[in-house]
């Protein structure tokens, strides 16, 4: 089993009102959240997932919940809080990007403490962080309490997924994945994330350097024009995107980390020794799966995470 960690949350997507009166704003919500549409895309590809997460008792906390357990992601590590559900305001540009203005503070996500970490059974395999997880309080706290105790016995793979809407303080951002970076195992990052977090400077000496701690293993999206692999032991190359009419790629990132996980899993490789002992071949192979799981994300509107059946790459 996966324990994904961080927030949960619905996404609020402006949709043209047919009146054309600007005093009228539709919107269409879609449940969300980076470590969210990780799990539920983890348990469509058929791997065991749950979530450690904040979920308020409001309405829209009650639908989070609902989702997950139709979805059959294990809800042994939710925490009900008494507080707003986040919400996430999204506006698609032009080549399909979102951006995000967030309404969250004080939110039932970022409320976990250091005494709700969990205690984890040999079932939990790894566990997967990222987002703004890693940088609002409390649960940024309680999440490198919980990488701390766990690095070393399980495998731990982490996604930046920079977003300064809810902690505009880049250097808090620097720092923390910076820390976060020395207890990782894998490492997905997108070429946004890095120049936000390191303008001007060269993304393969940034990740040599994440290499030169205990990673194995640095993935770097680069939207349409695929994704490179940064491998310890093999070196580096690039996979090319698939060809796709977007829609939008919200969630494509989320999707390529689930099929990451998804393919280790399947190959019975999801542990920090099974990732040291990939061939390059393996590497390959695992992030063309992940290409092309992005891929589908991106041919629909929202986190619409693709299911194993759709993808015929065994």
């Amino acid at each position: 089993m996966y324990l994904v960690c961080g927030e949960a949350l619905f996404d609020f997507f402006s949709e043209n009102d047919p009146s054309g009166l600007a005093s009228k704003v539709n919107f269409k919500a879609i449940a969300g959240g980076s470590p969210f549409n990780v799990a539920v895309g983890l348990r469509r590809l058929g791997v065991d997932a749950a979530l450690f997460a904040g979920l308020s008792t409001d309405h829209l906390g009650r639908r989070l919940l609902q989702v997950l357990q139709d979805e059959g992601v294990r809800t042994d590590y939710l925490l009900e809080v008494a507080a707003p559900t986040t919400l996430a305001m999204v506006a698609v540009g032009a080549n399909g990007s979102p951006q995000y203005s967030f309404r969250g503070e004080g939110c039932a996500d970022r409320q976990l403490t250091l005494e709700h970490l969990p205690t984890l059974g040999p079932q939990v395999r790894g566990l997967h962080i990222g987002s703004y997880s890693l940088v609002v309080q409390p649960i940024a706290d309680t999440l490198l309490a919980l990488v701390r105790r766990e690095s070393g016995q399980r495998l731990i793979s982490l996604d930046p997924n920079v977003r300064l809407n809810p902690q505009p303080d880049i250097e808090l951002w620097r720092s923390r994945i910076a820390t976060l970076v020395e207890h990782a195992d894998l490492i997905k990052v997108s070429d946004e994330d890095l120049s936000l977090l390191y303008p001007g400077q060269d993304p393969a000496r940034v990740i040599g350097g994440w290499l030169e701690q205990r990673c194995q293993l640095v993935l770097l999206t680069r939207g349409g024009e695929g994704a490179t692999v940064f491998s310890r032991a093999h070196g580096s190359w690039s996979v090319p995107a698939c060809a796709v009419q977007i829609a939008d790629t919200v969630g494509a990132g989320d999707t390529f980390q689930a099929a990451l996980i998804a393919w280790l899993t399947e190959q019975q490789m999801d542990s920090v020794e099974g990732l040291q002992r990939l061939e390059r071949e393996q590497i390959d192979a695992m992030v063309r799966f992940a290409v092309r799981a992005a891929a589908l994300t991106c041919g629909k509107t929202g986190p619409d995470l693709p299911y194993r059946q759709q993808l015929n790459l065994r």
